[in-house]
């Protein structure tokens, strides 16, 4: 029987490993946050090095800061805190994690949260389940606790359209992973709500000229428009001369290109390019490889499939991941 590199404790709501894998945090029920990293390098086991308590309420979600800002964790708690923690060194106790923010806790549940890097600001939006979306913006990239709301606004294209009804069970942001100070910042957005026109998969990006964030385009066909969208994921991009996103709904993954030039309108092509069906069920989390070659999703069925396109760019099933019985 294979050794489990690390034990989790009772009462484990949600896990994230930092960028280079050398680090977990796993955020418990009782609002204590769990760092696990690997005490021997020769051994790929790991130990809880600290514990620490965010809030009184159970941890939701755990996203790591981009590497380049430090050691620094995001909690989403059930009371709808958001805040972040950095691990500092002291010289007497060795390192420590500290609160460095906590943002203004809205009346609604945060679903989602991840940050943006484009090469000269770091970016933070969240989802919240009233389909609010808020986008906040580092104003001094050497102090983390200085941040400045930047936009708000729903997840739909006319811009105009406000829904005070919305009731979001969940929501899944995925930036754009390339990191260029030439390069506008963007991401895509979609919600599992009762109002479809939140729900399909948009690409907003930050329009320098008007200083505001505009919907580019359009993830969905007719026929699916009023599908729940449960996760995204946009690939990395080496050479390709367009964007590949994945989107999963409660039907299937579709796998779509966006095109990198726009129209006169400011809209970018779009194409629906594969349709992946395996899971039956809901997909709750997808993730590319760092060559934007390799597709990994899980659901509810309790495995993980991973995806590819052959060189004719047909898609197929290459691995399932299911666990031991």
């Amino acid at each position: 029987m294979d050794n489990p590199i690390l034990t989790l404790d009772k009462g484990t709501r949600c896990t994230a490993w930092n960028y280079s894998g050398q680090r977990l945090a796993a955020g418990l029920a009782d609002g204590a946050l769990a760092i696990y990293d690997s005490t021997d390098p020769a051994s790929s086991t790991f130990s809880c090095t600290s514990r620490f308590k965010v809030q009184e309420s159970s941890i939701l979600r755990i996203v790591w800061v981009p590497p380049e800002y430090g050691d620094v964790v995001a909690c989403v708690t059930a009371d709808g805190t958001l805040s972040l923690w950095e691990e500092v060194v002291e010289d007497t106790e060795g390192p420590q994690w500290r609160l460095c923010k906590c943002f203004d806790r809205n009346t609604s549940q945060i679903l989602d949260v991840q940050f943006g890097n484009n090469g000269t600001c770091l970016k933070l939006v969240a989802a919240y389940s009233d389909g609010q979306v808020k986008i906040y913006e580092l104003l001094d990239t050497l102090e983390l606790g200085k941040w400045q709301l930047q936009a708000e606004f729903q997840n739909v294209i006319d811009l105009v359209s406000k829904y005070s009804n919305a009731s979001c069970l969940s929501a899944s942001i995925s930036w754009n992973p390339q990191r260029s100070e030439v390069q506008q910042s963007n991401f895509v957005l979609g919600f599992n709500s009762n109002i479809p026109p939140l729900n399909s998969a948009k690409v907003w990006e930050f329009d320098l000229d008007h200083q505001r964030w505009l919907p580019v385009a359009e993830l969905s066909s007719p026929e699916d428009k009023n599908d729940q969208v449960y996760a995204v994921a946009w690939a990395p991009n080496i050479g390709r001369p367009y964007e590949l996103i994945a989107v999963a709904t409660d039907k299937e993954i579709s796998i779509w290109h966006l095109g990198s030039n726009p129209d006169p309108d400011g809209r970018l092509s779009v194409q629906k390019v594969a349709m992946l069906s395996g899971h039956g069920s809901e997909v709750w989390q997808m993730e590319w490889d760092i060559s934007g070659m390799t597709l990994a999703s899980t659901g509810s069925d309790g495995v993980v499939r991973l995806w590819q396109s052959n060189l004719n760019g047909v898609w197929h099933e290459q691995a399932v991941l299911a666990p031991a019985s």
